[in-house]
């Protein structure tokens, strides 16, 4: 594999007396070029590329503070090590505002101009050859620990373990342990359906005291509690969030908030929004919404938004729990939206629980699908949760969270479900009412492949609605997505690589709930 050479520009009035020095530094491999004054060495930066600059601060003539200002101005991103006789405080000041990288205090030796020179040029290299080989020490131990996953809290501990080692590796030159990794994650992801289809239906029944947190008890686990002691409490739940997107986006909030609690939830099925948020905000199974509040359960063939009724679901779920709490609920689907919010949010505050839903994530993941230009500019995971991010840190969202934080009110960040990239097609015969979702399908008569997806033929054990007495729901695994044989390629590659939710894998499941204190 080629290597660059690694250029190295050294400017010194005695640059004669660091020969020891250059010869050191050539021995270990770099190409070091040496100049005695300040303007010749701007001369040469115009003339050709150099990684590194070390630079002199006290020279005759031009100083190294006033070149400092003209190499930035050729390129702004060039790394410059400042040498210097003097401590002065003054000085350091206005080098360091000038954009130094570091600095030196002479005299130097050899050693310290080596570890400055790996630490501003070899650092990539070397985080990401570190990277790979704790990764690949890792390897067989994480291989044993997916076919060691017995419960509800294995997996939880294993997911986090695959999304560190994604982000890790995402950081890293591409040494292909990213593919690796990812067929780690796709053997993880099969054991975990088998691990879903063997135990989901037992957690549903209500004298299972032996399951993971679900979807309709998250206002009663971790607001309730809250709410008793007086809190005042902004729940915000962004549609569609995967756990590794959540770790990206901590960063950029971390300076407002601190984790309280980094917990995740296991999503009902469908692990879609229709199911899952509904069955949130008014703490009951998708089932039970239909049998209590008919008028308030919107069938999957009805022509009108799913999700119309969440603010009252909300407040039934407080009136059967006896809790006499005031709130507030905000649903916001563009900046416009955001704004408005910002600009009622002390009034929106007299409300001792704040309920905030964005739904930027899941409008980019349908964009995404519809969108040859948004497909390529979140072309993978890891472009997927940059986008994300880019949206997040100049969002209204962001500066709701700054002005929560200003006001001291506690907050919860969730999700309804995540997603996973799909891959593989799997043949699915409905009639025209079945729905239309890739990621599971509900219907009459469904033809499938029962080894490949986990069937409920029953959906009240599942506690979901039958519109039919012949109704039942399927769920796609993994990669896999759901595709009828009419057009079955067209389909195939029009719906292969889209970011999808409703079925079973660790990314759709397996969802971020954190709780955090204002700092």
């Amino acid at each position: 594999m080629f290597v660059k050479e690694t250029k190295i520009l050294w400017v010194d009035d005695e640059i004669e007396l660091l020969k020891p020095h250059i010869i050191f530094l050539e021995g270990k491999g770099y190409c070091v070029k040496s100049c005695n004054n300040a303007p010749d060495s701007i001369d040469m930066l115009r003339d050709e590329q150099f990684d590194l600059v070390l630079l002199d601060e006290n020279m005759p003539g031009m100083s190294g503070l006033e070149a400092l200002s003209e190499m930035k101005s050729i390129d702004s991103t060039l790394p410059i090590v400042m040498i210097t006789k003097s401590e002065e405080e003054d000085i350091m000041d206005e080098a360091i505002g000038k954009q130094i990288s570091d600095y030196l205090i002479k005299p130097v030796n050899p050693k310290q101009i080596l570890l400055t020179i790996k630490k501003h040029i070899d650092k990539k290299r070397l985080v990401s050859e570190k990277t790979t080989i704790a990764y690949q020490s890792k390897f067989g131990q994480l291989g044993m620990e997916i076919n060691d996953c017995r419960d509800f809290q294995d997996w939880m501990k294993m997911y986090r373990k695959l999304v560190f080692w994604e982000l890790e590796l995402a950081n890293i030159e591409d040494s292909g342990m990213d593919e690796i990794l990812s067929m780690q994650k796709n053997e993880a992801n099969n054991l975990f359906a088998r691990f879903i289809k063997k135990n989901y239906l037992s957690w549903l029944e209500p004298d299972n005291k032996d399951k993971p947190l679900l979807t309709p008890n998250v206002f009663k686990e971790k607001v309730f509690p809250l709410l008793d002691k007086g809190e005042k409490v902004a729940f915000i739940l962004i549609d569609n969030l995967r756990y590794d997107q959540w770790q990206t986006l901590y960063p950029a909030i971390s300076s407002y908030y601190a984790l309280e609690d980094d917990d995740m939830y296991y999503s009902i099925l469908p692990t879609a929004t229709q199911y899952a948020r509904n069955a949130m905000f008014s703490g009951l199974m998708p089932l039970d919404i239909q049998k209590q509040h008919p008028k308030h359960w919107i069938h999957e063939d009805e022509e009108t938004s799913k999700n119309l009724h969440e603010e009252e679901f909300i407040g039934f779920q407080f009136k059967r729990h006896y809790k006499e709490v005031s709130y507030h609920y905000e649903k916001i689907n563009n900046e416009k939206m955001g704004a408005k919010v910002m600009d009622n949010i002390s009034s929106i505050l007299e409300s001792q629980l704040s309920v905030f839903v964005y739904n930027f994530v899941d409008m980019l993941s349908h964009a995404r699908t519809e969108s040859d230009m948004i497909r390529d500019l979140a072309a993978d995971e890891a472009a997927y949760r940059s986008l994300t991010l880019s949206w997040f840190e100049h969002s209204m969202l962001l500066e709701l969270i700054k002005k929560l934080a200003e006001k001291n009110v506690k907050l919860i960040i969730t999700t309804d479900h995540g997603s996973i990239r799909v891959q593989n097609p799997i043949k699915v015969i409905g009639d025209r009412q079945t729905n239309a979702n890739l990621r599971y399908k509900m219907g009459k008569n469904l033809n499938y492949n029962a080894k490949q997806v986990f069937e409920v033929t029953d959906p009240r054990k599942a506690l979901l609605p039958q519109v039919n007495v012949s109704s039942s729901y399927i769920f796609a695994f993994g990669e896999d997505f759901l595709a009828y044989p009419n057009n079955f390629n067209y389909y195939s590659s029009y719906y292969r690589n889209t970011f999808q939710h409703g079925g079973i894998s660790l990314e759709e499941v397996l969802v971020p709930l954190v709780t955090l204190s204002p700092r």
